[in-house]
C-alpha cells in the first residue's frame, strides 16, 4: 500500500477553487509536492493534463516509484474512454469516477421518484465504460461520493461483473449515506480498487448531523481498522489523502423525506449509525471552517496547509506502526 495525494482537500492552496487567486497547480507540480511530503503518488484530475508532457510525467513517476491515478467523472462512456486513453499513456492503472445524482450529505430529495431510473442509467453507462476499460487494460473505480450507498455499489459491481470495474472507497463519505465507515469498507472490500483517505468531525443537529473536515486521525474514522481490511482484501491498494470540503456536509437522517429513495434498512442499522455518530460527536459549538466564516484567502490556505501536514504525519505514523508490527510477527 502506498500513500499519495489528491487535490480536492487543498483547493485554495492548489489554485483549483473558483475563488482562489493562486495559479492552478500543474500535474508535474503536484507530483513534486507529493514527493516533497514523502508521499508515493498522486491522483490528478484529467483537466490537469492540459498542456502537460504526458510521457515526461509518466517517466518521472516511474523513476520516483510514484503511482498515478486519473480522476474523471460521470457515467457517460465517451468521456470515460478518453480518461482511459490518458491513463494508458500515463501508466495509471485506475480511473476514478463519480456518478452524482444526490446532493452532498446524501440528500436524494431532488430525484424523488426518479432515483431507480437514475441508477438504471448509471448501470448502463458504467457497464459500457467497464468494457472499454477492460479493452484499454485499465480499471474503472466508482467512488462513494456522498451519493451511492454500499448496497448500490455492490449491486453495480455484481451486475457489471468485470475485473476492470470496482470501487474507490472514500473513508469519510459512508457517514453521508448513514453508514458506519468500517462496516461500509468491510462490505465493499472485495471490489476495492482505490482509496481516498478522509476524516470528519461530527456535530449533531436538529435534522441529523454535520460532517466537518478535520486532519486525518482527529475525527471519527478508525484508520488502523480500515488498514487491516485493506491488507486482507487488497494489500497493493493505493491510498490518496483527500481532506474534506471547506463546506460542512449536512446529513439530515432525522427528516422523514430523507429516506424514501434509500435502500430498505432495518431499525437496528439506523440505530447503529446514530449510536456511532452520537458517541463521537463534538461538543456543541461553532463548526464552521475559515472559508465558511468568510476568512481571507491567506488564512484559508494556511488552514489547508496545516491540516495537510498534520494528516501526512499521522498517516505515515500509522503505516510505519503497521509495518513494524508485521515485522515483529514475521520475525
Amino acid at each position: 500500500m502506498k500513500l499519495g495525494l489528491a487535490v480536492y482537500g487543498t483547493t485554495f492552496m492548489m489554485g483549483i477553487h473558483p475563488q482562489s487567486t493562486r495559479r492552478r497547480i500543474t500535474a508535474s507540480q503536484l507530483l513534486e509536492q507529493a514527493a516533497e511530503l514523502g508521499l508515493q503518488g498522486i491522483e490528478l484530475p484529467i483537466s490537469l493534463l492540459e498542456g502537460e508532457n504526458i510521457g515526461s510525467l509518466a517517466l518521472r513517476a516511474r523513476e520516483g516509484g510514484q503511482y498515478l491515478v486519473v480522476a474523471s467523472g460521470g457515467y457517460d462512456p465517451k468521456p470515460l474512454s478518453q480518461a482511459f486513453e490518458a491513463a494508458l499513456q500515463l501508466g495509471a492503472p485506475i480511473v476514478r469516477t463519480v456518478v452524482g445524482g444526490a446532493d452532498f450529505g446524501g440528500d436524494r430529495r431532488k430525484l424523488a421518484g426518479r432515483w431507480t431510473s437514475f441508477l438504471d442509467e448509471v448501470l448502463s453507462g458504467l457497464g459500457e465504460a467497464a468494457r472499454a476499460a477492460e479493452k484499454a487494460g485499465v480499471a474503472l473505480a466508482v467512488e462513494n461520493h456522498q451519493d451511492l450507498a454500499s448496497e448500490e455499489l455492490l449491486w453495480l459491481c455484481e451486475e457489471i461483473d468485470s475485473p476492470s470495474f470496482g470501487i474507490t472507497l472514500d473513508t469519510g463519505n459512508p457517514l453521508a449515506t448513514a453508514e458506519e465507515p468500517v462496516s461500509f469498507a468491510r462490505r465493499i472490500a472485495p471490489y476495492l480498487k482505490h482509496v481516498h483517505l478522509k476524516d470528519y468531525w461530527t456535530y449533531l443537529s436538529d435534522e441529523g448531523y454535520r460532517l466537518v473536515r478535520c486532519p486525518l486521525g482527529q475525527g471519527v474514522v478508525d484508520f488502523p481498522a480500515l488498514f487491516h481490511i485493506f491488507e486482507s482484501y487488497c494489500p497493493e491498494v493505493n491510498m490518496s489523502m483527500e481532506l474534506g470540503a471547506l463546506e460542512a456536509r449536512h446529513t439530515r437522517v432525522l427528516c422523514e423525506d430523507y429516506w424514501p429513495e434509500y435502500p430498505l434498512r432495518s431499525a437496528a442499522q439506523l440505530a447503529g449509525v446514530l449510536r456511532f455518530v452520537n458517541a463521537n460527536a463534538r461538543p456543541i459549538g461553532d463548526w464552521r471552517t475559515p472559508y465558511e466564516k468568510g476568512a481571507p484567502e491567506d488564512d484559508i490556505i494556511t488552514y489547508e496547509q496545516r491540516q495537510l501536514l498534520t494528516s501526512v504525519a499521522y498517516m505515515r505514523g500509522v503505516v510505519e506502526a503497521r509495518a513494524s508490527a508485521q515485522k515483529r510477527v514475521g520475525g
